[in-house]
């Protein structure tokens, strides 16, 4: 990798930005053994939802020694933005409102009760005409006369025994579906699962058996009977036969209660060979594929290099960040036809080694957070079971990836929300890993201590006013064009002064840069620069008499406009200056210089290397020099990026706090990252840390926006106005009381009015389609838990997804 702007060291011994790791010696690509090509078992898919009390949760990445190729091979299908990809699976059908268990529970009892009592007046003779339809299907000498006259012979007698069985299971089928016994089985019997469910339906066997032989329920007799009329009287003489036909009533009374039960299953999964759920709610194992069988390089016509990449991947000797890093270099190839073979050649000598980062590791040190490389995204929570959020994202894990980045987010939250443990880092460590695999370029930038990640996890790290720092940062951004340098600078100096142009500061910069590079080859040091902006004599006179010296006279007339406008109204060049002299302490020197032997970090290799870059600033002792350089950083970013002919790399810029680093510029520049396949992570405690005036165009700029908990109402107020209203139906319940005009009515709704305490009332419900905001401000403010915060997400290609409440637990 070319090395140009990415390390300036400090001192002999400091470290260096790696270079290309050379591959190990040509070696004999592994044996590929028959099993490992054939058809392997599928891996099974990770539930996103909250798993069952007592279960371990499946793991949601691969571990260290377990098989990347099930990992490879677990399904990711497409979903909305934000949803954890990884082994998702969908949520069952939402399941309409449902009554309350008080009114469950009363609804059943009354229904039992009722059915008792209309049974025990059926056995009892207490209703009329009770007999009429059996006599109308039977002959007439089976009964006695009238219509209350009972059976006068046996067959009449059996005829009735039948009769009352049919009504009575009439009745109990009635009872169950008024009472509704079902949802009341499954609401506090099945959902409790197993062994719960088993032993409550044993129960009620067994309760069943004692009613049914005690007769106390028409079941013997009426199958005794059914048998006597088809086989015959006769068929009792035998013992054998009535133990049969007593063992098959037995086993039909116990059948829907084992089936209710799932008395198989449970016996299955006691014994080890659990049977699939007749209900279809078991997880289905992912789809086998030949994803680890690499079957892209197959299609090439390269079997022996995908042979080898199967071993690798079958053995163990390859990590996810490998398999990613492999696969994206295999599709940039197959860009370039004549890239293809030494590719291959590649793999077959180093196997899952092959085209490694230029610093030559392949994984972090450790990782905080849950990512799927192969996606890029990584998970930072899970969606909390809240009204607020849809049915079809509640319990769903949460990620965040470059199709999400691209489009900038923009976090608010107080101290101590959990901004940078939980949002930040997971994000840093994210773009970290997809640099790795040549996908990403990383720009970290956070005061010294932050929680960033540990030094190994980067290639260049910049303390800057610290004396150990083995890297310097470019004032200039790289770039060798005056006019570039100078808008830039002035963006990071005096961007968030309102009552100063930056397009005049940029003019007065241009004056300086432009003679001073051209007398001497480089842009001035900070000294240097401070000196020409305060118009010091000597330093003038020295540019001039170097400019005169080597016939640079456009330089001249530039110098010499300047000389004109110095002292002017309005001049900005003692604001410049001012700024400038916060860089221009004991702190920071040697930092900054620009001389020939100079070799500072410029931004411009984070559009061409995939680096991994971490900027600590000294925000403890000079906080208003790290609001500059934090500025400064934001403006080079979106000036380099924006200017970038290759956007294969997706580049990041992460700002862990970006206090006063916003102005109208940088605004307009955001804007313009997601058309350049980059994107900015920007953190703030509050949104008044920006101007009032670009409250609204920040929040319009970036497609992904997070509100966390203990933000103001003031700040609320802003997200809920950005992320707008939608229609919901609201209803509205007025109680009229109810006044009645006959006595009898009158002593009812007395006698209620004394059991209850309240008076007879009628319910008028107004159902309406109404416009609201998706979250009001006071709800952002004090609705929100600790540890959640509201994330609203959007992708490059324009999809977005509402306001998620959403757990972190990046």
């Amino acid at each position: 990798m070319d090395d140009d702007g990415t390390r300036g060291v400090r001192g002999s011994s400091a470290d260096r930005v790696p270079g290309p790791a050379l591959p190990p010696p040509p070696t004999t690509p592994p044996r590929v053994p028959a099993s490992a090509v054939g058809p392997r078992p599928a891996a099974m898919p990770v539930e996103q939802r909250p798993a069952r009390p007592g279960s371990a949760p499946p793991p949601e990445q691969p571990v260290p020694g377990a098989p990347v190729d099930a990992w490879l091979r677990t399904p990711r299908p497409p979903q909305e933005p934000g949803v954890w990809r990884y082994g998702y699976t969908p949520p069952p059908p939402e399941e309409p409102e449902g009554v309350s268990n008080r009114s469950l529970l009363v609804g059943a009892l009354i229904s039992l009760l009722s059915a008792l009592l209309l049974w025990s007046l059926w056995r009892n003779g207490y209703l009329p005409y009770r007999l009429v339809p059996l006599k109308l299907f039977t002959p007439g000498e089976w009964w006695n006369p009238g219509t209350s006259g009972g059976p006068r012979t046996i067959e009449g007698s059996d005829a009735l025994t039948v009769y009352e069985a049919i009504l009575f299971g009439l009745l109990a089928y009635g009872c169950g579906r008024i009472g509704n016994f079902s949802e009341l089985f499954r609401r506090h019997v099945a959902d409790r699962g197993q062994p719960f469910l088993a032993l409550a339906a044993a129960a009620a066997a067994g309760l069943a058996q004692l009613l049914v032989w005690k007769e106390a329920l028409p079941v013997v007799r009426p199958v005794l009977v059914l048998v006597a009329s088809v086989a015959g009287g006769e068929i009792y003489q035998s013992q054998t036969v009535v133990n049969v036909i007593y063992a098959l009533i037995a086993a039909a009374v116990l059948y829907p209660f084992a089936r209710l039960g799932r008395w198989r299953e449970l016996i299955a999964a006691r014994r080890g060979t659990a049977a699939p759920a007749p209900d279809g709610t078991a997880a289905a194992p992912a789809a086998a594929t030949s994803a680890d069988q690499w079957p892209e390089v197959r299609t090439a016509g390269w079997t022996d290099a995908a042979d080898t990449l199967t071993a690798e991947v079958r053995t163990g000797r390859m990590n996810d960040v490998d398999v990613a890093r492999l696969r994206h270099a295999w599709a940039l190839a197959t860009r370039r036809p004549d890239r293809l073979a030494p590719l291959a050649e590649a793999v077959l000598r180093t196997g899952g080694a092959a085209v490694l980062h230029p610093s030559g590791h392949r994984d972090l040190p450790r990782r905080g957070a849950r990512h799927d490389v192969l996606t890029g995204q990584v998970r930072i929570g899970r969606c909390a079971d809240d009204p607020h959020n849809p049915y079809v994202r509640r319990g769903t894990g949460l990620a965040l990836e470059p199709a999400l980045l691209g489009t900038s987010l923009l976090a608010v939250g107080p101290p101590g929300a959990g901004k940078t443990a939980r949002l930040i880092r997971p994000v840093v460590e994210a773009l970290a890993l997809r640099a790795l695999a040549g996908q990403a370029a990383v720009l970290a930038v956070g005061g010294a201590g932050a929680p960033l990640g540990p030094d190994d996890a980067f290639d260049v790290v910049v303390r800057l006013g610290h004396p150990g720092s083995a890297h310097d940062i470019d004032l200039y951004g790289g770039t060798t064009d005056p006019d570039e340098a100078a808008a830039v600078l002035a963006e990071g100096l005096v961007g968030d002064v309102g009552s100063l142009d930056s397009r005049r500061a940029a003019t007065v910069l241009a004056q300086l840069l432009g003679p001073y590079r051209a007398a001497h080859g480089h842009f001035p040091s900070v000294p240097e620069l401070r000196e020409l902006l305060d118009g010091t004599p000597a330093a003038l006179a020295g540019l001039r008499a170097s400019l005169e010296a080597a016939g640079h006279h456009a330089m001249l007339r530039e110098l010499d406009a300047r000389s004109r406008q110095a002292g002017g109204p309005g001049d900005p060049a003692p604001a410049l200056a001012d700024r400038v002299a916060l860089l221009d302490r004991p702190a920071f020197t040697g930092f900054f210089a620009t001389g020939p032997d100079a070799r500072p970090f410029s931004l411009r290799a984070l559009g061409q290397h995939p680096l991994r870059v971490r900027v600590d600033l000294p925000e403890r002792g000079h906080a208003e020099a790290s609001r500059l350089l934090t500025r400064l950083l934001l403006a080079q970013f979106t000036a380099i990026t924006a200017a970038r002919t290759d956007t294969t790399l997706f580049a990041c810029l992460v700002l862990d706090d970006a206090t006063h680093a916003v102005t109208a510029e940088t605004v307009r520049g955001i804007r313009r990252l997601r058309s350049v396949n980059a994107g900015a992570v920007l953190a703030l405690r509050t949104v008044d840390d920006v101007p009032e005036t670009l409250h609204t165009p920040l929040l319009g700029a970036v497609g992904c926006t997070a509100a966390f908990s203990g933000i103001t109402t003031w700040d609320g107020k802003r997200f809920a106005e950005a992320w707008g209203k939608e229609w919901v139906e609201t209803r509205e319940v007025a109680q009229h009381t109810v006044f009645a005009d006959q006595p009898f009515t009158r002593a009812l709704h007395a006698l209620r009015k004394l059991v209850t305490g309240k008076a007879v009332t009628t319910d008028a419900v107004t159902v309406r389609q109404v416009e609201r905001e998706r979250w009001s401000a006071s709800e952002l403010a004090y609705a929100v838990p600790a540890g959640h915060a509201v994330i609203r997400l959007a992708t490059v290609e324009g999809e977005h997804a509402p306001p998620l409440l959403v757990h972190l637990d990046g």
